[in-house]
């Protein structure tokens, strides 16, 4: 079954309502506006029963098919980047620093669309759960929700996710069975050295010279201390000192990062690699540093295989065509929770050519709306047989 033409219908609807959540972005939790607007548009919809408040700010509309059944989740991202938006457009942000540079207005848009779709047919026997969740970036909203009861709660056999993809056509489906996008850890680390006038460097300890040094051998744990088998990813993104003066040698310096792996134990071994190369090193400028892992790390997000096969027959119903065997990315989705306690599976839409991800320049592509709301109805009304 191709595209819907309902979607095609609806499409300029829909349009308004991901322009509007593009214009109004929020954080991790913050979500409230754009919680707030989904949960209103459910119940217009006619959901049968919409939830607000799961994992803080997530919400969940049940929409029940013709006769009874088991029930599937259908999970879509809501919040946004900490990000200067530089795409120019109408509905650009109007939130200083802060933009949905991931898709995840597009994401929660087309999981309304298909709610829509679901709600006015409900060509389906059993029930669907809508998933709007908060915090994926850096939040792990997936675990609050969960924790909130989410798979209990509402009795949910499957569930399922969808990310857009730069990467890809617009409108084609890529996915892949087990492990699929990567573990991720942040970290933190603090340097203390002893500040000074810039003059005189040979009376401080150089924190900045130390940082750099740190950054630098921090290179050596994927290149040499690593089995090249194993993919391992140590980014540095930030740097900070607690001076800006052009003439002062700072006391202290600060590093935060990621680290992204597909193996537990490649994880484990990176982690003490880089706190015994982070230690030894600022020991050798003579100075002292610490390493710390921060936030909620994400595990590795692995589809379960059978449910990797009903999201590709629903794919290919809708596209023609399934890219089943799609690369591992070493991106981190806190889906990942979601899989670890529920059979399920997640896949890529593409967003055909656009700036890629987290860039100040990404913005959603509508005119993929019709291909992933249909996605979500035949998956749907494919596991849930009327």
């Amino acid at each position: 079954m191709p595209i819907r033409n309902r979607f095609a219908e609806l499409l300029p609807e829909i349009t308004v309502w991901r322009r509007d959540l593009h214009a109004h972005p929020e954080l991790q939790y913050d979500v409230h506006r754009t919680a707030g607007a989904v949960a209103d548009r459910l119940r217009d919809f006619g959901c049968d029963e919409v939830h607000e408040g799961i994992g803080r700010t997530g919400v969940v509309g049940l929409i029940r098919g013709r006769d009874a059944g088991p029930t599937i989740g259908l999970r879509a991202d809501m919040d946004a980047l900490p990000v200067r938006e530089a795409t120019g457009a109408d509905h650009a942000s109007t939130v200083p620093g802060v933009m949905h540079a991931c898709g995840h207005d597009g994401h929660t848009a087309m999981l309304l669309g298909a709610a829509k779709y679901l709600a006015e047919t409900r060509n389906f026997a059993g029930t669907v759960a809508v998933v709007f969740q908060p915090a994926e970036e850096g939040g792990a909203g997936a675990k609050a929700m969960l924790e909130d009861g989410l798979i209990e709660r509402f009795g949910i056999a499957e569930i399922y996710g969808m990310h857009n993809s730069p990467m890809l056509p617009a409108g084609a489906f890529a996915i892949r069975p087990g492990p699929f996008y990567a573990s991720v850890d942040s970290f933190r680390i603090d340097v203390q050295g002893r500040g000074g006038h810039a003059a005189r460097p040979h009376n401080t300890v150089d924190t900045t010279l130390t940082a750099s040094a740190i950054v630098m051998a921090l290179q050596s744990v994927v290149a040499r201390n690593t089995d090249p088998q194993q993919p391992l990813v140590v980014s540095v993104t930030a740097f900070h000192t607690d001076t800006e003066a052009f003439n002062v040698i700072p006391d202290r310096a600060t590093l935060r990062g990621t680290i992204r792996s597909f193996d537990k134990g490649t994880r484990a071994k990176a982690v003490d690699d880089i706190r015994r190369l982070v230690e030894a090193t600022a020991a050798a400028y003579g100075a002292r540093a610490t390493f710390h892992l921060e936030e909620v790390p994400y595990p590795v997000m692995a589809n379960h295989e059978a449910e990797t096969r009903h999201a590709a027959e629903a794919a290919r119903d809708v596209a023609g065509h399934v890219d089943t065997d799609a690369p591992r990315t070493t991106g981190g989705e806190d889906f990942a929770y979601m899989l670890e306690v529920c059979p399920g599976a997640y896949i890529q839409i593409g967003n055909g050519p656009s700036a890629g991800l987290h860039h100040p320049e990404y913005d959603f592509n509508d005119e993929i709306i019709p291909a992933g709301c249909s996605w979500w109805v035949t998956l749907a009304e494919r596991r849930l047989p009327a």
